[in-house]
């Protein structure tokens, strides 16, 4: 196998450049390298399927490819997105319908789109499943590499060569909003960390399904990303926040996180306000009271992505927006309200 293995000496005679700089590209040093230099030596890397180190011995070992799970670890998880209740859900489904697709799955989590093009190329990987980055970055995936991937959740206004596997936001936020108006709230809130995609849909959606009646007011808070900053915010709109009998969080995270708050000054859920969460992840039953949510379904889409990586392998699917449904699942942390 030595013999045959593809060297950096190989990339760069073929290309005309310099050992240093398809070492650069390898690892990532771009700052003054070109666009042109990094698409091509990207693109001779794939196609020479050039494995760093010892990446060929663990290739060999395998008789089919792998399958990469790639994860923006945004600031807010603070250094531990894998621990994420969403993320750790959607990897455990994942790494079962890949195991049983006879493929091996490889994880990464970056903040830096061009590491995915670079991990990509150097593990010959067969395709991608990325989660929680923004439109701009996938659009750079799609016209920078070769190896198909889907996305999980993503926020499209475009899809052409790009698969994005998403759920009905706003019908979630409906059946949440419905739910609260039906019990006899008046006053509710919807709190997320920002006021644009996903979260402004299922915040939409939340809103009609509550107002469909002339009475009530369903309004939207923003609250910071960072933990301690949260703290403080809670801190500074305490009495605000007691003006409502129920509260919407557009995930989970945030919906337990303002439980804690709440009854570390002595507000109880559901007596004093309800509270719901939304992606249903395992968090909701780990928790008192049990957390009413929006529930997705993580095996469905975890079966959906192969399935779509396998069709963009064969050149058969040019991009597309795939919406599926989701469903309310009530617990403990809401369902005491009657209304006067």
């Amino acid at each position: 196998m030595a013999k045959d293995r593809v060297r950096i000496c190989d990339i760069a005679d073929e290309l005309g450049l310099s050992t240093a700089t398809v070492s650069n590209v390898i690892h990532g040093k771009t700052r003054k390298i070109s666009d042109e230099t990094v698409r091509r030596v990207q693109e001779l890397l794939e196609k020479r399927q050039y494995l760093p180190g010892r990446a060929d011995v663990l290739m060999a070992q395998n008789d089919t490819g792998g399958i990469g799970i790639i994860i923006n670890n945004h600031e807010k998880y603070h250094g531990h997105v894998l621990e994420d209740a969403f993320v750790s859900s959607s990897l455990n489904h994942l790494s079962r319908v890949i195991e049983e697709a006879g493929y091996f799955m490889m994880i990464k989590t970056t903040t830096d789109i061009s590491d995915i093009i670079r991990f990509a190329s150097m593990w010959n990987l067969e395709g991608l499943v990325v989660i929680g980055f923004c439109e701009q970055d996938y659009k750079k995936l799609r016209d920078f590499m070769h190896i198909p991937f889907v996305i999980y959740d993503g926020y499209l206004r475009e899809t052409e060569r790009i698969c994005n596997i998403a759920v009905d936001h706003y019908d979630g936020g409906r059946q949440m909003g419905t739910y609260f108006r039906e019990l006899g709230h008046r006053r509710v809130l919807c709190i997320a960390d920002n006021h644009i995609c996903m979260d402004w849909e299922r915040y939409q959606g939340f809103s009609d399904g509550f107002l469909q009646s002339e009475e009530g007011l369903a309004e939207f808070l923003e609250v910071p990303m960072e933990k301690e900053e949260r703290e403080k915010f809670y801190e500074s709109h305490l009495e605000y926040l007691k003006k409502f009998t129920a509260v919407f969080a557009a995930s989970d995270y945030y919906a337990v996180d303002l439980i804690y708050f709440l009854a570390r000054h002595g507000i109880r859920v559901p007596e004093d306000v309800e509270v719901a969460g939304f992606d249903d992840s395992p968090i909701c039953t780990q928790i008192y009271p049990s957390l009413t949510s929006v529930r997705q379904n993580p095996e469905r889409r975890a079966k959906i992505a192969l399935e779509k990586l396998r069709e963009l392998r064969n050149g058969n699917n040019e991009g597309e927006n795939i919406i599926l449904p989701v469903e309310l699942i009530i617990r403990g942390s809401t369902g005491t309200f009657l209304s006067d």
